[in-house]
């Protein structure tokens, strides 16, 4: 059907497949399709989607996956900037929260959240196109229905609201912005909320904007984020910004907010006071008659767009509603913009992180380091190498040797054969008993590496019937992914999976940067490779990695993730510019990968080691090579008491299940 206008016609046909199913034909241009479709929290969907549709702009048709970015879409915002035009998207629920999500060819895909599921095509209002998709959705319904009980947080006692300062000061003094909300929660619960609620870090100057202009440039997305001005509460600048643009109108405008860490806990949890405003154009400046952002005067509905939109990522456990003593009712922004209140302060609960066992496997590892010290000499306290060091004296009996152990290594480890991953814990391992053995993995994409891994088990099937503890390190972690989800027979081979600073989400640095990688790759003298280094590094793009995660939502054995985190001071020399990049992107990173890209959905949280992305598995520093040891400078971490903790853990929580 050809389209007419802006307003062309869209088939909506919701033919019955089963009390629980339909399907739609979706032409371009009338925007979001009520697919009449309710989904409670944990409910689950399966999308599929076929069809073509041709832009008059575009030089090839394209699939529900949308047509590849160009440098010309820089200046077009669509309901998905990361997604490509054309492609099928949805989103659960109608309000000016909800955030679209793509749903592509096929999208598995587990709802946060109760509401209806919308469907729509990620365009512009200026696009023309013709085609049409055929789209169909299969509901499973959770098998426990998620209901909202009681939760138990603790009082927010008037005392400590009354102790916010009521409004920012900008560098001047000039109060601005009224503090309008409160969260409760751990740094790496607010971070994980406003990512999985489509907020971005916002860049606190103009410098820093220029790169994120770079880098948006090279990774091809529409939205850029404009500088935001460095405002004051607690006489310190703002700990982190963060803005979002209008997910349903995508209009030239930005919903924008700022955090602060307030001196005082609430029962030992971490507060941060919030100032969030809605840019809704441009006005003059007050102070210079300058041009700054123009903002809506009734600033109590961003303060209600921030709870909703925190409410859809389903990481809310509480939100309620307090009045601080001599509330702000009317005033002005620092830039002279007036704006309203009805003085109430929005507190939101956060909640933890499911599956977080790091206090657990915190013990494990600080007792393996002081008692069995399989890297012999000294280390001094745990708490110097990973983030929730724990009680030293577990009583540690003999390493099980009910399974194997297979190591998969990352990538360009068929390049650097002597420089084996976890090559201290491999001797330490066996001197215990184990049978433990890392492969040789070629630099191919992860598909073609899941079928390596998938022959190596079956070659070592007949000769042995224990199971396998796999332990993926850095793209190994997606590799495994693969051949458990798509290889034939793999699961059922494999008693555990551990990544270690996996690449389960991808790396910005691989969409963004391939010549940075380049550089990295030629810092040491590289004697041979195996495999096609740039299909291997291709499959580590986040939207691969993404589509793949959409497609296989849950684990299919037990899956345990362990992060890396650096910072700059304990970076090597040859990870610190990827360091510095992925920092645009979040607090925590390893220089290769971003805290969430390395922690399997669904996996158990088994915490942080503090080294970079090399240190955590690779032994650089034990290299004769004078010019790896220059450039790859951070790499002393106890490596053998982090995998024998590793395989203790994992057995010992396979173990209990088994009871």
């Amino acid at each position: 059907m050809m389209r007419t206008g802006l307003f062309s016609f869209l088939l909506a046909l919701a033919l019955p497949l089963s009390p629980q199913g339909k399907q739609f034909d979706m032409t371009p241009g009338s925007g979001w399709l009520d697919t009449g479709i309710d989904v409670n929290a944990g409910d689950s969907l399966h999308i599929t989607a076929t069809g073509q549709l041709q832009y008059s702009n575009a030089r090839q048709a394209n699939g529900p996956a949308g047509l590849p970015r160009a440098f010309t879409d820089v200046l077009r915002a669509l309901a998905v900037n990361d997604a490509g035009r054309g492609a099928l998207v949805g989103r659960i629920g109608s309000s000016d929260a909800a955030r679209p999500f793509l749903v592509g060819e096929l999208l598995n895909y587990r709802a946060p959240i109760a509401g209806r599921l919308f469907l729509s095509i990620n365009e512009s209002s200026f696009d023309q196109a013709t085609g049409s998709f055929h789209v169909v959705v299969q509901l499973t319904a959770a098998k426990v229905a998620r209901t909202q009980a009681p939760v138990n947080v603790p009082a927010f006692p008037q005392s400590l609201l009354d102790s916010i300062p009521r409004r920012v000061v900008d560098a001047q003094g000039n109060l601005g912005d009224r503090v309008n909300f409160v969260l409760i929660g751990s740094q790496d619960q607010v971070q994980a909320a406003f990512k999985a609620a489509g907020w971005i870090v916002v860049d606190k100057t103009d410098k820093d904007a220029i790169l994120t202009g770079l880098l948006d440039s090279l990774s091809k997305e529409a939205y850029v984020a404009m500088p935001m001005s460095v405002l004051y509460l607690y006489g310190r600048p703002q700990d982190f910004g963060y803005a979002q643009a209008d997910p349903l109108r995508v209009v030239a405008s930005r919903h924008h907010l700022r955090l602060w860490k307030v001196p005082e806990t609430l029962d030992g949890q971490t507060v941060w006071a919030g100032a969030g405003m809605h840019d809704i154009g441009f006005a003059r400046d007050d102070r210079n008659n300058g041009i700054t952002h123009k903002i809506d005067p009734d600033s109590d509905h961003e303060r209600e767009y921030i709870r909703d939109s925190l409410l859809q990522t389903g990481l809310v456990v509480k939100t309620d509603y307090m009045t601080p003593a001599n509330p702000v009712l009317t005033a002005k922004t620092a830039t002279g913009s007036g704006y309203t209140s009805d003085g109430r302060t929005l507190l939101v609960y956060l909640a933890a992180a499911t599956g977080d066992v790091s206090l657990a496997f915190g013990d494990t590892f600080c007792s393996v380091l002081k008692q069995e010290n399989p890297d012999t000499g000294s280390w001094g306290p745990c708490s110097q190498y990973i983030d929730a060091p724990g009680k030293d004296n577990l009583k540690l009996g003999p390493l099980s040797t009910k399974y194997r152990v297979l190591i998969v290594p990352g990538f360009m480890s068929s390049c650097l054969p002597d420089t084996t991953a976890f090559q201290e814990g491999l001797t330490a391992l066996k001197k215990n008993g184990l049978d433990v053995a890392v492969m040789t993995i070629p630099n191919d994409s992860c598909a073609s590496n899941a079928k390596v891994i998938a022959q190596y088990l079956r070659e070592h099937k007949s000769s042995d019937g224990r199971k396998f503890i796999l332990v993926g390190y850095s793209k190994g972690g997606p590799d495994v992914q693969v051949a458990l989800a798509e290889e034939p027979g793999v699961k059922d081979q494999v008693a555990a999976f551990i990544t270690v600073a996996g690449a389960s989400g991808g790396s910005p640095v691989a969409d963004l940067l391939p010549s940075i990688a380049d550089k990295y790759m030629k810092t040491a003298p590289i004697k041979s490779c195996q495999g096609d280094l740039s299909s291997g590094y291709k499959s580590l793009q986040s939207a691969t990695r993404r589509a793949f995660l959409n497609a296989h939502p849950n684990p299919v054995v037990p899956t345990y993730s362990l992060i890396a985190s650096s910072d700059q001071a304990n970076t090597s020399k040859a990870l610190l510019e990827t360091w510095r990049i992925l920092q645009r992107y979040g607090s925590v990173e390893d220089g290769q990968l971003l805290r969430d890209d390395a922690i399997v959905p669904g996996a158990k949280f088994l915490g942080a080691a503090h080294a970079d992305h090399f240190a955590v598995a690779l032994p650089f520093d034990k290299s004769t090579d004078a010019t790896i040891r220059a450039e790859i400078d951070k790499t002393t971490y106890p490596r053998a008491a982090l995998l024998e903790s590793l395989v203790r853990f994992v057995t010992a929580d396979l173990e209990q299940k088994s009871r």
